[in-house]
Formats: C-alpha cells, structure tokens, sequence
C-alpha cells in the first residue's frame, strides 16, 4: 500500500480562519486524564480510517502518554452522544501538535469539522507557551481532512511518500 503523508503548520494564531461551533455541538475538555477513555475515543474515531499506530500500546503505555502534563484532551458532545474528539501535545516547548483528530461515525458530514478544528487551533494558541501548532494527516484520511486543514489556514511544509 502507497499513501501520502502531509505536515501542516500555523506560526501565528491570526492565520486561523474560525469557523464558529454550532449551538448544539459542545467541547469540553477531559480535565480528570483517563487513559482508558482515550483509548475508546482513538478506537470510536480511527476505526473507519485505519488508525493502527497505538492498537498495540499497553495500558501503561498509554497512562503514561495520557496523564503527561504535555497532554490534553477535548471531547465534542452533540446531543450527549460523542460527535468527535481531539488532542493536543506539547513535547517538546512551545510546538503544540494536533496528535489526533476526528469525528465518530454518524457524525461526519454534518458540518462539524470545521467547527471542531478551529476549536483544537484555538485551543492549542490558548495553552500558554504556544509557538506553533502543527498536524499531520495521509491519503487514508478522510478525503476532506487536508482540506479542512488548509482552509482553517493551516500551510503545508512537507510531503513524505510511504509504501508498505
């Protein structure tokens, strides 16, 4: 299998291009780490998309991931079921990374993921000390994914070509 993978940066919080969240569709951040929720969430959102990098992390694994203090997770409710989440990680200064991104089945397609992006940028210009946010999405995204990256005013800055 052949797949593109794209890195993406914004180096000022004036490049984002908010699109506002809809009034039913509430972002909350998991203030009480739970490794085990995390997990449930890489799991709901990345099925659909072949998100295997972690199926095989251990509990301690993902603890140790999850309750670092570089580390933040914000769940998005629509009419109280799961509609998408998102993390963010800060390893080393003030490079905020969008680690994972998405929205659970049944949920795209509803104009959420635009929405949901801006608040994950937002977010990560709020966590004080933040230089740059940045992400990396492939072929095997959601077709949109690179697109709604950019148009939240995300530039690329490189391209890798992978086969396996």
């Amino acid at each position: 299998m052949r797949y593109t993978t794209y890195y993406l940066e914004m180096t000022s919080a004036d490049e984002l291009q908010y699109k506002p969240l809809p009034h039913d569709l509430m972002v909350m951040e998991s203030e009480v780490p739970q490794h085990a929720f995390n997990r449930f969430l890489y799991q709901l959102v990345g099925s659909d998309w072949e998100w295997g990098d972690l199926d095989n992390w251990t509990d301690e694994q993902w603890r140790n991931t999850v309750e670092s203090d570089d580390h933040r997770t914000w769940v998005a409710y629509h009419r109280g079921s799961i509609a998408g989440y998102y993390e963010l990680q800060r390893s080393d200064g003030g490079n905020t990374e969008i680690r994972y991104f998405g929205l659970a089945p049944g949920f795209i397609g509803r104009g959420f993921g635009g929405p949901l992006l801006s608040h994950a940028i937002q977010s990560a210009w709020n966590w004080a000390g933040t230089e740059r946010v940045w992400v990396h999405t492939c072929t095997l995204d959601h077709p949109s994914a690179l697109t709604n990256y950019q148009a939240r005013g995300m530039k690329l800055y490189k391209e890798e070509e992978t086969e396996e």
